[in-house]
C-alpha cells in the first residue's frame, strides 16, 4: 500500500464527522488537487472517549461508501508501540509508530559500535543536493546521535515486525514518530535516524520529526518563521537524499503532527513542497471536534446549553484535563471568560470565541485551547452530547467541511 504524495489525518474524537470532514477533501479533488484522507485515532483518545478501533475503521468504511469516493484513504493507529499496538491491528492499516519515550536511551554498545562504523563515511563536509548549507559531521556527533536515537529505532523495529506477524507487509503503512519529545532533530540527525530505520528494514513512508517551534493544539505556531521554513526545506532535501542512499521507500515524506491550525507555517511548507515536488501529511486530530462546538452553538437552542455546559465543566476541571496536554498547550487562566459570563451569551458569540479567525476581535486563543482538551467532558455527557450532533448534523457538518478545506486544504495544497 502506498500513502499519496499529500495526505491529511482528519482525526474526529466522537466518530461522527467522517462524511463532512471527506467532503472537504473531495471539493479538493475537484478543483485537481487528491489529498487522502487518513482517519486517526489515538490510544489515549480511545480511553477518553471509551471507544474502540472499530468504530474508527466505520466511520471511514461508511463515509467512503456515502460519498462515493473512489481513491485511498487510510485508517491509522496513531502514537503507538508495543504495549497497545494489538488494540488496533485488525481495524488499522496505516500505524504511527511513536519511539518519543525511547529517545535518550542506549542502545547496545556493539550496536552503537557497528552503526557509528558503517555511517562514519558521512563525516566531514556533507552537501546535499537542493540546500545551499554544507553540513559539517565528525564522527564523534555521529556517535553521540546514534547513542541518542538508535535504541529508540530499535524499538519502532520490534512493533513493525510485531504487527508483521499479524499482518501482510504489502495491506499497510508505517509512519515514524519522534515529535512528542523536549528537543527538535536536527536536519544531521534527521540523516541518521533514516539510516536507522533502514537498518531496522521499517518501510517508512512517512516521518514526523519534532520541529523548532511551539505545536500547540489547535492553535497557531508560535516560533520564528525563518528558522521553521529553513528547518522544513533541509528536512524535505534531507529524506530526499536519504531515499537514494539508503534505499527507503522513494514516496517517503515529511509528517507535521499537530499540524491543524498552524496556519502561518502553511505558506513556507507549501513553497518547499513546490521547490522539491515533494507531498506532506498534515495531522488536524481536535480541529473537528471544536467544530462540532461551534456547530452546536450556532445552532442555539439546546444545542448551546450543551456548549456552555462543557465549557462551564472544563473551567471547573482545568488541572485535569490540562495535565495530559501540557506540552502542548499554552494557556493563560487569566483570560478565560468566567463561566458566569459564558452563561450571558448568544451562539454567535460563543461560535466567534472559539472559532479561529484570529482576525476577529472575539476570538480568544486560551478559550479553544481548554475546548481542545475537553472532550473528555462531553464523553462523559454520553448520548445527550451524541444526540445533539444528530439533531443539528446539518450545521455542524458545515462547520467541519469549511475548516478543513478553507482553513487548511486551500491554503496548504490549492
Amino acid at each position: 500500500m502506498k500513502l499519496g504524495k499529500y495526505s491529511i489525518g482528519i482525526g474526529d474524537r466522537f466518530a461522527r464527522q467522517g462524511k463532512a470532514q471527506l467532503n472537504a477533501i473531495i471539493k479538493a479533488k475537484e478543483l485537481g488537487v487528491e489529498i487522502t484522507p487518513v482517519w486517526n485515532k489515538s490510544f489515549r483518545e480511545h480511553q477518553v472517549v471509551k471507544s474502540n478501533p472499530l468504530s474508527t475503521r466505520k466511520e471511514a468504511d461508511d463515509a467512503v461508501k456515502l460519498m462515493n469516493w473512489q481513491h485511498s484513504y487510510f485508517v491509522d493507529a496513531d502514537h503507538v508501540g508495543l504495549k497497545n499496538i494489538d488494540f488496533f491491528i485488525d481495524c488499522s492499516d496505516l500505524f504511527t509508530l511513536d519511539v518519543a519515550d525511547f529517545i535518550g536511551q542506549k542502545a547496545e554498545t556493539k550496536d552503537i559500535q557497528s552503526f557509528v562504523e558503517k555511517y562514519e563515511k558521512y563525516a566531514g563536509n556533507l552537501k546535499i543536493p537542493g540546500i545551499e548549507e554544507e553540513f559539517q559531521i565528525s564522527e564523534k556527533e555521529i556517535k553521540q546521535i546514534a547513542e541518542k536515537y538508535l535504541f529508540a529505532v530499535q524499538e519502532a523495529g520490534k512493533t513493525f515486525r510485531h504487527i508483521l506477524t499479524k499482518k501482510d507487509k504489502d495491506t499497510f503503512v508505517v509512519e515514524v514518530s519522534m515529535d512528542e519529545t523536549v528537543s527538535p532533530q536536527t536536519p544531521v540527525e534527521l540523516l541518521f535516524i533514516l539510516a536507522a530505520i533502514a537498518e531496522q528494514k521499517i518501510p517508512v513512508q512517512t516521518i514526523a520529526p519534532k520541529f523548532t517551534g511551539r505545536f500547540n493544539k489547535g492553535v497557531d505556531y508560535v516560533g520564528d518563521l525563518e528558522q521553521f521554513a529553513k528547518e522544513f526545506e533541509q528536512d524535505v532535501a534531507i529524506i530526499n537524499f536519504a531515499t537514494k542512499k539508503f534505499n527507503l521507500p522513494e514516496n517517503l515524506k515529511l509528517s507535521v503532527h499537530s499540524g491543524s491550525d498552524k496556519f502561518s507555517i502553511y505558506r513556507p511548507i507549501k513553497n518547499v513542497l513546490k521547490k522539491f515536488n515533494a507531498g506532506v501529511h498534515l495531522k488536524t486530530a481536535g480541529t473537528t471536534w471544536l467544530e462540532e462546538l461551534i456547530g452546536l452553538a450556532e445552532a442555539g437552542g439546546n444545542g448551546l446549553e450543551i456548549a456552555k455546559e462543557i465549557y462551564i465543566g472544563a473551567f471547573s476541571r482545568y488541572d485535569e484535563l490540562e495535565k495530559p496536554y501540557a506540552a502542548v498547550i499554552d494557556i493563560d487562566s487569566s483570560k478565560l471568560p468566567e463561566p458566569d459570563e459564558v452563561k450571558t451569551w448568544d451562539g454567535k458569540t460563543y461560535a466567534d470565541t472559539l472559532r479561529h479567525d484570529q482576525s476577529h476581535e472575539l476570538y480568544n486563543s486560551n478559550f479553544r485551547q481548554l475546548l481542545h482538551v475537553a472532550y473528555k467532558v462531553a464523553a462523559e455527557m454520553g448520548e445527550t452530547y451524541l444526540s445533539a450532533l444528530k439533531k443539528n448534523e446539518e450545521i455542524v457538518a458545515k462547520n467541519v467541511t469549511e475548516n478543513i478545506f478553507e482553513r487548511h486544504l486551500k491554503l496548504l495544497f490549492l
